[in-house]
């Protein structure tokens, strides 16, 4: 089987010259400009690190809807004693779930997460995250592009910015999200950053892309690219090589690529029945939670820089938002524990854990108490939740911060939104500091104008 090669500008102007498309003069012009048209400069290419890199992606797993710290990561015993009692301005509510101790370290979890649990030894658990505004529009922004008041490029984003991609025919940043979650497209949104640096959102399902087969053959395709590459070229010399359009150009270049290697990426065929029981699924799968986080390990072995998982539903019933009844969440852990634990036992087992960030977060946690004894459920609450991270050079089987007795405030190593952003950047080799876009006379970052790298997680 022979391979086919995409034309030459040259060898596509040449072929138009012999249909009879192309008048003499117009043959020459073209022809001229093939040899004066640069290259232009490629904004995904692969970067070299700021400094030695831990991790060479990221697979972000991001629970939407504000998960409960109480109920699932920070135990509480005086919580559980005072269970309606008066405190402050509230009525405490104690969890309707035990914890107990897992792995050789001894972290406690909640029985919500059984299977993460057990994965404790790879895992730095903090119980200190606090942000800064207890809405989901609000926190959402803040935990993807750090900023509370506007969409600014995510950290997907900034990561594709910062550090290109190994794989040209693949997104550098890839969003596996079933439904819009809160704040919406500014999850994966680019912002001021080049529009190639924006995510590709997968939708689970019987067409996780659309558009992903090609509708002629790879040779009539390739020449229609061979004519798109020309006079995008050409376009770029007459503005001097503009950034942006440099962008477009390769967002075209991608989504060729992506004919050619995504529907190898959601094969499952060749994946081992073991394998897939780890993620709680079979071969035949083409949704559901477990399908994401195989799908991430696969796009991270292909060298795909950042992947987001997003644990949404279509409303407050089916998400982590748990206003009405606090025990909603027993659906949604069952949902993603398994695979979720599946995750990282499989990249251990490939040898990817050590070179793979994992990080689990949501936008902010659930009030221990409520304004009256008598409800089911948890309001917002920015001042103390909990997340994680796992591999990448993270030191596992650790608990940092504290938060006090009921859970309300963080006591003890407090951790910011933009400390938790500055520790990713860093364990993929970026200064948060130094990682700046210019934009409407001022250079931005991720983590504004804040923000510390958390070393004491760090191996």
């Amino acid at each position: 089987m022979s391979i086919l090669k995409q034309p030459s500008r040259r060898t596509f102007i040449q072929s138009l010259a012999g249909a009879g498309m192309l008048l003499p003069g117009m043959l020459h012009e073209l022809m001229a400009e093939t040899v004066k048209a640069p290259e232009p400069a490629n904004p995904l290419a692969p970067k070299a690190p700021m400094f030695a890199a831990r991790a060479k992606s990221v697979i972000f797993l991001y629970m939407s809807g504000g998960v409960s710290h109480v109920d699932t990561f920070d135990p509480k015993p005086k919580l559980q004693a005072s269970h309606h009692q008066a405190y402050k301005d509230t009525f405490l509510h104690a969890s309707p779930w035990s914890f107990k101790r897992y792995a050789k370290c001894d972290t406690e979890v909640s029985e919500l997460f059984p299977h993460v649990g057990g994965m404790m030894d790879d895992i730095a658990l903090i119980r200190s995250m606090h942000n800064d505004i207890p809405n989901h529009p609000q926190a959402v922004l803040q935990i993807h592009g750090g900023s509370t008041v506007e969409t600014r490029p995510s950290m997907g984003s900034w990561m594709s910015y910062g550090l290109g991609t190994v794989n040209q025919e693949l997104p550098s940043f890839v969003v596996l999200a079933p439904e819009i979650p809160y704040g919406g497209g500014a999850c994966w949104d680019n912002s001021f950053l080049p529009a190639c640096h924006q995510g590709v959102r997968v939708i689970p399902g019987q067409e996780a892309i659309p558009n992903m087969t090609p509708r002629s053959s790879l040779e009539v395709q390739d020449m229609d690219l061979g004519m798109i590459d020309f006079f995008n070229r050409r376009n770029l010399a007459q503005h001097d090589n503009d950034k942006t359009l440099a962008a477009r150009v390769k967002t075209f270049e991608t989504a060729a690529g992506m004919q050619k290697q995504a529907p190898d990426v959601f094969d499952l065929s060749k994946e081992s029945d073991a394998t897939l029981a780890l993620y709680g699924i079979d071969r035949h799968t083409k949704k559901g939670f477990g399908w994401q986080c195989l799908m991430a390990r696969r796009l991270a072995e292909r060298g795909v820089r950042f992947v987001e998982l997003i644990d949404a539903g279509s409303d407050k019933y089916t998400n982590w938002d748990s206003h009405l009844d606090i025990k909603m969440h027993a659906t949604q852990a069952r949902k993603v524990d398994l695979p979720i634990a599946g995750l990282l036992k499989d990249l251990k087992s490939r040898g990817m854990l050590e070179d793979t960030l994992v990080v689990w977060t949501t936008e902010f946690g659930r009030k221990p108490g409520d304004g009256s004894p008598d409800e089911e459920g948890r309001t917002h609450w920015s001042k103390a939740y909990s997340s994680w991270m796992a591999g990448g050079g993270i030191k596992g089987g650790m608990v940092y911060g504290e938060t006090d007795d009921f859970g309300f405030e963080t006591v003890k190593d407090s951790c910011d939104i933009h400390d938790f952003q500055a520790t990713i950047l860093h364990q993929m080799g970026l200064d948060h500091k130094k990682l700046t876009y210019r934009h409407a006379g001022r250079d931005y970052r991720l983590t504004d104008v804040s923000g510390r790298v958390v070393t004491e997680i760090l191996a």
